[in-house]
């Protein structure tokens, strides 16, 4: 927009005439105007224009709250007297052009008493929400499994609920300088630690970008690492996580339209909590935690292990596994590493397909797909029957990640530790794995380190990351947060009963 342009919409053009407003609004609103439901009315000794894009306001509204009153009032009609007495709580006043363009794609209806100096509206607007419904790419068997909207009024009455507390905190901003957006800043004011929300609200304010279309990609323009392949933050579609999260003291951001938020600072074991674990008792809810640990560390290696011990260091195993692989591969033409990537990708290739197509046409293209080519590879010499074995429990141990973004990481990561163990072994592997664990501790979240808390070493913090202990034992926060309030209760208090003898 040129500058002249910009000082001619921004200046105060009123009084008019209705008909030097129209002609007005079509030389500005040029690409509007075909959308734009201009009508003009005449009550007593004034001609009154109203003014609106037809498919954002909600008509009803504007036939009851607006045009019913202004049409059968007997006296006549200024501004103040239209934001006094028309039964809406919301009117105000615009003077210029800019203005009345940024209002009238959000929704407003504009009435304008001719010769009046300023054009008075009314937010009226026609939101098509959707209802509640079940998340579907964070799937729980207990606790509550309703999902965000795209509407943010929504989402933030559905944590305003849950979190009945003065000191919860949702800051507004704007962002996106050509489409603006609203971001919702979201903390508990006596826990969060001021410089994880100082960073936050620093990020995204400084953000010059012409639009965010999702708080997915919000997040990947504030992470601390653009370039790293590890989430950074954790994204959630349930709001249940969001509010278990912004409780224990971190910070959580919403976006309009957006029907997931995310939270920081998130570490890399974070991922593999689970709002289930806390609905469930202390020792299975420890065990389900250690299990996906333990099965990230599986979904990682094993494939690449086995290459190397089948390329290199076959002397490791046993002789009569050792005879069993030979007979296995006995017809395979491939070396370990092509075979292994070849099943990899076709494992690849079947889980995406299986996401894309409808749910139940996807759940059977998933298992038959790879029951039929796991057979025909095998019957073909294309692979062996250990090797499938082997990368159907990576696939398996894959699975159990509960965030879908870390899930993918580590099935990406895997390829490269493949190709190091074909290459040099287990010397190649652990090179890998070294590089991966060295990168890790060099990586931070929102400005915290990534993983903690085995680095910096807090080992109070063990049973928030790693396991579960009891109820009355978690009266501490996680230290490594460092809130502003560490203690939750009393754990004396919390742990004396007393029977009352009636």
């Amino acid at each position: 927009m040129s500058s002249s342009h910009r000082n001619q919409t921004s200046k105060n053009i009123f009084p008019l005439k209705i008909n030097q407003l129209l002609r007005t609004m079509k030389q500005n609103f040029k690409y509007l105007f075909d959308d734009l439901h201009f009508t003009i009315y005449e009550h007593q000794d004034k001609r009154i224009a109203v003014f609106y894009i037809s498919y954002l306001v909600d008509t009803n509204k504007l036939e009851e709250f607006i045009l019913t009153p202004l049409l059968n009032k007997d006296t006549s009609w200024t501004n103040d007297s239209l934001l006094n007495e028309i039964p809406l709580d919301e009117g105000t006043t615009v003077k210029t052009i800019e203005e009345m363009i940024e209002n009238l794609l959000t929704g407003n209806v504009y009435t304008y008493i001719e010769q009046e100096k300023e054009v008075v509206l009314f937010p009226v607007e026609n939101i098509e929400e959707r209802s509640l419904e079940k998340a579907e790419t964070e799937s729980i068997i207990i606790g509550s499994q309703i999902a965000f909207t795209e509407s943010l009024s929504t989402n933030l009455n559905l944590i305003r609920t849950n979190i009945n507390s003065p000191d919860l905190v949702t800051e507004k901003i704007m962002v996106g300088e050509r489409f603006p957006k609203e971001v919702r800043i979201v903390y508990i004011n006596s826990l969060a630690n001021s410089s994880d929300v100082n960073t936050m609200r620093q990020r995204i304010s400084d953000l010059k970008v012409d639009q965010i279309e999702d708080a997915t990609v919000l997040k990947q323009y504030i992470e601390d690492d653009s370039m790293n392949i590890f989430p950074q933050f954790y994204s959630t579609e349930l709001p249940d996580r969001f509010i278990y999260t912004v409780t224990k003291g971190k910070v959580g951001v919403l976006v309009d339209h957006a029907t997931t938020g995310f939270i920081g600072p998130s570490t890399f074991f974070s991922f593999f909590e689970s709002t289930e674990d806390l609905h469930m008792r202390w020792q299975p809810g420890s065990f389900l935690r250690i299990i996906r640990l333990i099965a990230m560390f599986f979904a990682v290696i094993i494939t690449p292990s086995y290459v190397a011990v089948v390329t290199f260091q076959y002397e490791i195993l046993p002789t009569e596994f050792l005879v069993s692989i030979g007979r296995s591969r006995a017809a395979v033409p491939f070396p370990p590493i092509v075979e292994a990537i070849l099943l990899e990708l076709i494992i690849e290739l079947l889980r995406e397909a299986g996401a894309r197509l409808p749910t139940k046409v996807g759940q059977t293209m998933g298992i038959v797909g790879g029951i039929v080519i796991g057979e025909a590879a095998v019957q073909a010499g294309l692979t062996s029957n250990i090797l499938i074995i082997v990368v159907a429990m990576s696939a398996l141990a894959s699975f159990t990640t509960p965030n879908y973004l870390m899930g993918t990481s580590l099935r990406i990561i895997r390829f490269p530790l493949i190709i190091l163990a074909g290459l040099y072994g287990l010397v190649g592997l652990m090179f890998g794995v070294c590089f991966i664990i060295i990168h890790l501790l060099h990586l931070k979240t929102l400005g915290r380190p990534y993983l903690s808390p085995i680095y910096p070493f807090e080992w109070r913090d063990f049973n928030k990351t790693f396991f579960r202990l009891p109820m009355q034992w978690q009266n501490k926060r996680a230290r490594m947060l460092q809130l502003k309030d560490t203690t939750r209760f009393s754990r004396k208090r919390m742990t004396s009963k007393k029977d009352i003898d009636e």
